[in-house]
């Protein structure tokens, strides 16, 4: 089977329209810097740099922002007071939240991100160390450029449609459907599409589920973990999400709290067992061996993968080697190509792939790799992947 991908639209087109950016920090000196990187970029336009939340909400509306860089910590209104005071005025703003890497600071960007931020940047503890991160000037103009560019497609297409059009959604992929186009709404009038191929799903049925995700990925995992109902009790879970250290331990209570099931960071040489839900510590790569002929956690500080640590391909991978064909991985919504070649192992060894929909996912970079590769079994919004999975490990057949 075959379905439609939309194809991006070039960084020449949004060119002429650049995404703009406001940058909110009570450090006059953080102002400034990152004023200038985003001003030194091509498509990119910072339209103000302002000391507070208050400025933000005051100077939303004559600044018209895509991207606001928004500090957490600030006198006056904060970062967390101020998002949904945007968001109220601008329901399609992007926020991306700003914070140094403490425990408290985590709680509040994962609280910003349930609130309706998109994401969040960890911030070097130090204006020095700021000033000298090239890995955190990358991210942040990395996460502006993603995040802002849906937003300009999402306004291109709503002009396109105009307010009479009716609203279009994507055929859902199914099983023995025969070759098709669909039409899907990531297309703009007279965009070309790409075509993505669907393989069949093994007859076998999978004996561990990995997940990996990155930007947009904390919203994902909280409603796709509370769906996986009896799945967890059947087979180990194993999840990376692209997070540092500290908000890895808080995003493991997080979904704790919101699933009610026990989700917690994996431990360098436990053995993984059927209803455990292991997520990668920030910082750290988590791989999967054989000691003892039992299926065991591996963790390591190596070099980043893809820009990252940890990393997706690194887990799928392994895990390829380890349980073959009983491997069901799914790719959720995030910035770049991360998962692509260990999904690309993970089919060698007779497993499967789903990945999320463009039209359901923040970013749809590390998704998208994997479904324009045609590794995947399904392309699914996010609501439907639980469902397919629980048919896949529980009944039988998907």
């Amino acid at each position: 089977m075959t379905i439609a991908a939309a194809h991006p639209f070039s960084n020449a087109a949004l060119g002429h329209d650049p995404i703009r950016v406001m940058v909110v920090d009570d450090s006059a000196a953080v102002r400034a810097l990152l004023a200038r990187w985003i001003a030194a970029e091509a498509g990119l336009e910072v339209v103000a740099t302002l000391r507070s939340g208050r400025e933000a909400i005051d100077r939303l509306e004559r600044t018209d922002p895509d991207v606001v860089i928004l500090d957490v910590d600030m006198l006056d209104i904060d970062g967390i007071t101020a998002l949904p005071l945007l968001l109220a005025k601008r329901p399609d703003l992007v926020v991306i939240m700003a914070s140094t890497l403490t425990r408290r600071n985590a709680e509040i960007s994962l609280r910003a991100l349930a609130l309706g931020a998109a994401d969040y940047i960890p911030k070097p503890e130090t204006n020095g160390e700021v000033m000298s991160s090239e890995s955190f000037r990358r991210q942040l103009i990395d996460k502006i450029r993603a995040l802002g560019s849906r937003r300009k497609r999402g306004s291109m297409r709503a002009r396109a449609l105009g307010p009479a059009a009716p609203a279009t959604s994507p055929t859902r992929p199914g099983d023995h459907a025969e070759l098709r186009h669909v039409p899907s709404p990531e297309i703009a009038p007279g965009s070309d599409q790409a075509i993505v191929k669907l393989r069949p799903f093994p007859a076998v049925t999978p004996r561990v589920l990995l997940v990996g995700s990155s930007t947009g990925g904390p919203q994902a995992l909280t409603a796709f973990i509370a769906s996986l109902n009896e799945v967890i009790d059947a087979v180990p879970v194993l999840i990376v999400q692209h997070m540092p250290s500290t908000f890895t331990t808080v995003l493991a209570e997080q979904l704790t709290r919101t699933s009610g099931r026990a989700v917690r960071e994996a431990v360098s040489g436990e053995p993984v067992r059927a209803g455990q839900v292991y997520i990668a510590p920030g910082g750290q790569h988590m791989r999967v061996v054989r000691r003892d002929g039992i299926a065991s956690i591996a963790l390591d500080d190596g070099q980043l993968v893809n820009f990252c640590k940890p990393s997706v391909d690194n887990l799928f991978a392994s895990a390829a080697e380890v349980w073959g064909p009983r491997n069901l991985a799914v790719v959720l919504t995030g910035m770049g190509s991360d998962g692509a070649r260990g999904a690309a192992d993970i089919v060698a060894a007779g497993g499967s792939v789903i990945a999320q929909d463009e039209a359901t996912s923040v970013v749809w970079g590390m998704p998208g790799s994997v479904a324009q590769a045609g590794l995947c079994s399904a392309v699914l919004p996010l609501d439907q992947i639980a469902p397919r999975i629980v048919r896949l490990i529980c009944g039988g057949r998907p």
